[in-house]
């Protein structure tokens, strides 16, 4: 037997294994979350030790927890930003659109590439460690899910299974930078997968302890928001942590609409794109000189200002100037995510706000601790989504269950208000400036590849608008066909005549038999997906229409029928696939 079939057998077999049985999936995503976890502690030392290097930290302290930095050390963060450029550079990077885990599972079904994720992964590295105001989350959960993508892949794993495996890893790694492994499955089935799914609970569940378990083994201190509950929580507190939660929903969309502001602004500047970093770079060292709290994700300030009593004015600064930061960094071509920088604004905004409340009514409220918390998750959902998430991340964090209810409560009030009048997370707000529709995760790849030259007849019977209503009669008889095509002289298309149409009593024989043709500007192009496709049927009232080539000769004919009967039948499939038995 040669080497080939001894592979191939065990790789068939474990296939199998994978689609028949649930336990043998489990323990496939135990080993994927390991991995994750594994993953996630490494880029997160590479990216300290950066740090640590070019700013010339003590010992374990973090960059964002310095109390000063000097001029001549804020240097680093143009010279990171031309790094960054030239790392980009070297790996094309410009030149692809490269997928996120977001993206993969709601567009491509879960594939990813491990070549351009390492990319990613790097790009956003370089970005921490240069001490630009970004967080490395984007970069785990990228490696966990390419890892679970590629592994899925060789597996030859169902569309539905990959999808899930993806979430899996990408929340697994999450789960191991937070050392929280219910906010790491929340954030698999809201952010990744998109809807909880209970073929995806136990495989999920399993591979963010197994990366918890990792990350801890290796010895990693994970990003848990250390914060003790202030007073209780009681039920008229949560009219206040409701506004609170509007309140956060409206920064988050201010500070999304300002990333992508700034980016389309630099871009109308024709600013070169290997320079935009350097600038952004530049641009970053006078808001650091305030307080280097504005540089890097924030774990170090964050838990500074938690537990240190700092003045109103002082948080306020912070707050603006970590927007600031944010902003530039990412509208000047930074690699990185806002998770960590909203839970760490979100903190600064409860603070704020229970300040102000206070202030309004001559007593407390609401007390400012727990507020900062609140805010914390409202903010985070404002801008990354995933109510579920948040509130398990501050379960975890405070192991409170009334504040948890809070958090809750503002987290549902921010995630309304974010969807009613922006309609995206951070994730897919980029990815709707690039062109695609998805708001989520969900899967919606089967409706991007269902598109009018998939489903079109290419039989069709063309005839020239010149040809006689009596000459139409004669070719094409009543049963022959229920509607022919129209083309002109250079054989563009000029409409669809109905055949009993040109059959009326009142029509002149010698008329030409495009007097009766409809639909002469209504068509359909070949790359319109199944949604585009019905929408246009909706706004013609036809019931078939042809579909053209750039040059507007005809490919084909679809009819309205088929086609909602083809949406109908894929959409009970994909409903199937999600909530069937695996």
């Amino acid at each position: 037997m040669s080497l080939r079939h001894r592979l191939v057998r065990p790789a068939n077999w474990l296939r199998r294994r994978l689609r028949a049985s649930e336990a043998a999936f489990v323990v496939l995503a135990i080993g994927i979350g390991g991995a994750a976890g594994a993953l996630s502690v490494v880029q997160g030392a590479i990216a300290r030790t950066l740090q640590h290097w070019f700013f010339a930290l003590p010992g374990t302290s973090r960059l964002s927890a310095q109390p000063g930095l000097s001029l001549g050390t804020l240097i680093v963060l143009p010279i990171g930003g031309a790094v960054l450029a030239l790392f980009t550079l070297a790996t094309r990077a410009r030149r692809r659109a490269m997928v996120d885990t977001v993206e993969a599972n709601a567009l491509h079904g879960g594939r990813m590439g491990i070549a351009d994720s390492f990319v990613i992964s790097g790009q956003t590295i370089l970005s921490n460690g240069f001490g630009a105001s970004v967080g490395l989350e984007a970069a785990y959960a990228q490696l966990g899910g390419a890892v679970a993508s590629m592994t899925g892949g060789l597996l030859n794993l169902r569309r539905p299974d990959l999808r899930n495996l993806v979430g899996a890893g990408a929340g697994a790694a999450i789960a191991a930078a937070f050392g929280a492994p219910l906010a790491g499955a929340f954030y698999a089935f809201e952010i990744v997968i998109g809807a909880y799914t209970p073929s995806a609970i136990a495989p999920i569940a399993a591979a963010t302890l197994s990366a918890v378990l990792v990350s801890q083994t290796l010895g990693a201190h994970p990003y848990v928001v250390e914060a003790a509950s202030g007073a209780a929580t009681e039920t008229h507190h949560y009219i206040a942590y409701a506004a609170l939660g509007a309140t956060c929903a409206g920064i988050g969309i201010a500070l999304m609409r300002s990333v992508a502001s700034l980016e389309q602004g630099v871009r109308r500047l024709r600013i070169p794109d290997w320079a935009r970093p350097a600038i952004g770079g530049a641009l970053l060292v006078p808001i650091a000189l305030i307080s280097p709290q504005v540089l890097s994700a924030g774990h170090g300030a964050l838990h500074n200002d938690l537990m240190a009593c700092t003045s109103i004015r002082f948080i306020a600064m912070i707050f603006i100037c970590k927007c600031l930061a944010s902003i530039v960094s990412l509208g000047f071509g930074f690699r990185g995510g806002l998770f960590f920088a909203s839970l760490f604004l979100g903190t600064l905004a409860g603070t704020l706000f229970a300040t102000a409340l206070t202030a309004v009514a001559g007593y407390q409220i609401i007390d400012p601790h727990n507020a900062a918390i609140v805010g914390m998750a409202a903010l985070g959902v404002a801008v990354i989504g995933g109510p579920m998430t948040m509130a398990m991340l501050v379960l975890e964090a405070t192991h409170d269950f009334g504040l948890t209810g809070a958090a809750i409560a503002a987290s549902l009030v921010s995630s309304t208000i974010v969807r009613e009048l922006f309609g995206y997370s951070f994730s897919t707000w980029r990815l709707h400036l690039r062109g695609e529709t998805i708001k989520s995760a969900r899967d919606v790849g089967w409706v991007k590849t269902l598109t009018a030259g998939r489903m079109m007849r290419g039989e069709t019977r063309e005839t020239p608008t010149t040809t006689t209503i009596a000459e139409f009669r004669r070719r094409f008889p009543l049963g022959s066909a229920s509607k022919v095509v129209l083309i002109d002289g250079k054989t563009h298309y000029a409409g669809i005549v109905r055949t009993p149409d040109a059959y009326g009593e009142a029509l002149d024989p010698a008329a030409c038999v495009a007097s009766v043709a409809v639909n002469t500007d209504a068509a359909l192009k070949p790359d319109m997906d199944i949604k585009q496709v019905m929408t246009a049927f909706d706004a013609s009232g036809a019931d078939e229409l042809a579909v053209l080539a750039a040059d507007r000769t005809v490919l084909g004919v679809l009819s309205e029928t088929y086609v909602r009967r083809r949406y109908a039948e894929e959409l009970e499939k994909a409903q199937r696939e999600l909530f069937g038995e695996r």
